[in-house]
């Protein structure tokens, strides 16, 4: 219906322009209203509040309180208790002390001994050096076991192997895996058989497992010697170097265990001697013939 011919509709025409400014005009108040900060809106200008009594504590102040600074005692006394129980378990565990002595290496002492373990037959001494009835470190004893040694070539054998076994395409993860809790697994049998064999034998010696381990180690040179000469020259170099590598680690473990072994064996009656001591010479032979033998069965399929 048109509205524009009759008095309402002019009146509604007129209405229309003043209800849109009413409008216009009250969402400018709310707009107002809604971006206003109302927090300070009945504070006079300048008011910064009332400042809460503990708002203003600086770090210093907190640290000069006496109940924090025996928090602090009370915590570094637990935390320095706890450290000692720690390395008094570890220790009971994994001697640490001991270990340090293992590792006590120097550069000049790891070319002797690797020349040692390769070439073994004019060295005349064998004896370890003792200070004040304790073992001089490694560095200083070219005779001491140490651990460094046989750990870098157990990982070089197995980055060896790895590279073995990529030239002939057959390397995966999980065949390097393998080959690698092969040789662990093989030296904690290697061990413990021999520690139950002195056992069964009753001798008396000096040797500990850490020992035993460490003479167990020194195989891995042997065996990184000969994987290298296989790559390099083919399996006749292999077995020449692997030969020769067996040869001298049978001397080297002969002329470094006897004397562990048989070391005891003065201070017995003669009846006893006589009795032990070819038991003790079979099993120093043994523990050295054993060497020869898992370092051509840990390496020959590496060689093709």
């Amino acid at each position: 219906m048109d509205y524009s011919a009759t008095p309402s509709g002019f009146r509604q025409r007129k209405l229309q322009p003043k209800v849109r400014m009413r409008n216009q005009a009250a969402d400018a108040a709310d707009h107002t209203q809604l971006f206003d900060d109302t927090s300070a809106g009945a504070r006079p200008p300048g008011y910064r509040g009332q400042e809460t009594p503990g708002m203003g504590y600086s770090g210093q102040a907190l640290l000069s309180d006496p109940m924090s600074n025996l928090a602090m005692a009370y915590g570094s006394s637990l935390a320095s208790q706890g450290k000692e129980m720690v390395d008094k378990n570890l220790d009971r565990f994994i001697p640490i002390s001991k270990l340090k002595y293992y590792f006590a290496v120097d550069t000049v002492y790891v070319g002797k001994k690797l020349g040692l373990l390769v070439f073994p037959y004019m060295h005349q001494n064998w004896e370890v050096s003792y200070q004040q009835d304790t073992p001089v470190a490694p560095r200083f004893d070219i005779n001491a076991p140490d651990l460094y040694i046989p750990a870098m070539a157990f990982i070089t054998y197995i980055l060896v192997a790895g590279l073995a076994l990529g030239t002939q395409n057959r390397f995966t993860p999980e065949i390097l895996g393998m080959q690698a809790s092969s040789a662990l697994v093989w030296l904690i049998i290697e061990v413990l058989a021999t520690l139950l064999s002195l056992y069964l034998v009753t001798v008396n010696t000096d040797l500990t497992t850490i020992d035993l381990i460490a003479f167990s180690g020194y195989k891995y040179v042997g065996m990184i010697v000969g994987v290298v000469a296989g790559l390099l020259f083919g399996r006749t170099g292999y077995y020449l170097m692997l030969l020769w590598c067996c040869a001298s680690i049978f001397v080297f473990m002969i002329r470094t265990l006897r004397l562990k072994i048989l070391s005891e064996a003065a201070a017995e009656g003669v009846l006893v001697r006589g009795a032990k001591n070819q038991l003790r010479m079979y099993l120093t032979m043994a523990i050295a013939a054993a060497q020869p033998i898992f370092m051509y069965w840990l390496t020959f399929h590496l060689v093709r």
